[in-house]
């Protein structure tokens, strides 16, 4: 990316992202310990692949169809660990890894770093803010 925080809009196309997001969660679905989680809280797959392309459009080219706020929705699910989260990111890093948009995958690999970390610390905060926080491995 030009700027650390700044998306560039020619680094992808919107089918792109939504490839990227469609092969995503379709392992993540079959995994055996990121899938039970998803199918406990997702229940309109159609609609959140949709809001997740919206999410990564807007982290990768800068675009304003999202509006959600990811850190209540993550604080507000139970039993979620630094494991889960970790399990996340190599999954994700793995679907990276087979995307011939080397510039996309830098991009969204670096990015879900960012996120994962800021999502385990504000779940971690949201459920004892006086206990020490601890890191992910992989992020």
């Amino acid at each position: 990316m030009s700027e650390p925080d700044l998306p560039e809009p020619d680094i992808c196309t919107e089918a792109e992202i939504r490839g990227l997001v469609h092969t995503f969660y379709a392992k993540a679905r079959a995994d055996a310990a990121l899938g039970p989680v998803f199918e406990a809280q997702v229940h309109d797959w159609d609609e959140h692949l949709a809001t997740l392309s919206d999410f990564w459009s807007a982290v990768l080219l800068g675009t304003r169809r999202f509006t959600g706020m990811p850190m209540p929705k993550h604080a507000a699910m139970p039993h979620l660990s630094a494991e889960l989260f970790e399990r996340w990111l190599a999954l994700w890093g793995e679907t990276l890894a087979a995307l011939p948009n080397r510039a996309l995958a830098d991009a969204a690999g670096e990015m879900a770093k960012r996120m994962a970390r800021s999502l385990w610390y504000g779940y971690q905060l949201s459920r004892d803010p006086n206990q020490p926080l601890t890191e992910l491995r992989s992020a």
